[in-house]
């Protein structure tokens, strides 16, 4: 990423990959409203909340990225939760509640955001902001 691209983003709301996660967290949470009362308390609270914190925490390591240590450091806990989040939505599909048409696009945003993940933990330093 040039400092041209850089300049451009103001925010971590910019980023593509906050973008894609923040796309599949809303499209968790609307398709888990249809899932069973029984797991209000368990998958479909699990999933929310992972997906929900990719966004948070994406939204925490820009704010750090001042310091590449704590901005790898929140990418590698983002990797971890989208991970988590990956694993739910195979529990969904496994547990009934999550039909193919739905699944496959879910699987594939999920995956979208885990190799932009990568590829950030792979470059940092073309995110740190530099004084």
């Amino acid at each position: 990423m040039s400092d041209m691209e850089i300049k451009q983003i103001k925010s971590g709301k910019d980023l593509r990959v906050y973008k894609t996660a923040y796309d599949l967290a809303m499209e968790i949470f609307e398709i888990s409203k249809t899932w069973p009362p029984e797991e209000r308390y368990s998958l479909t609270d699990q999933i929310r909340r992972s997906s929900r914190s990719v966004c948070s925490n994406l939204r925490e390591a820009w704010a750090k990225r001042r310091y590449e240590a704590h901005f790898v450091s929140k990418l590698t806990d983002i990797d971890g939760e989208n991970s988590e989040t990956d694993t739910w939505l195979d529990f969904a599909k496994n547990c009934g509640y999550l039909e193919g048409e739905h699944y496959e696009p879910l699987k594939e945003k999920c995956s979208s955001v885990g190799k932009m993940l990568g590829s950030m933990l792979k470059n940092p330093e073309s995110f740190i902001l530099r004084l």
